[in-house]
């Protein structure tokens, strides 16, 4: 599966790849390999990357094309 929405997320706000490795405190090239399908997403990076982008999961993996998270209850 390949996730192009963390990619265009990214390259929407003008990020590098070495940004978001940082923060989610992996390697570029780990991330470079999520972004490119290569490696799937550990629940846990997802997560992190659903509230660096202030958006759901599902977005990220193309379940839903709501950008907006979801409200909490």
């Amino acid at each position: 599966m390949k996730y192009e929405r963390i990619r265009n997320l990214r390259e929407d706000m003008d990020l590098k790849q070495t940004t978001l490795a940082n923060y989610l405190n992996i390697s570029q090239r780990a991330y470079s390999r999520y972004e490119n399908g290569e490696r799937g997403i550990p629940t846990e990076v997802l997560s992190k990357l659903a509230d660096y982008y202030n958006t759901s999961t599902d977005y990220l993996l193309n379940r839903t094309n709501m950008r907006k998270p979801y409200p909490s209850i």
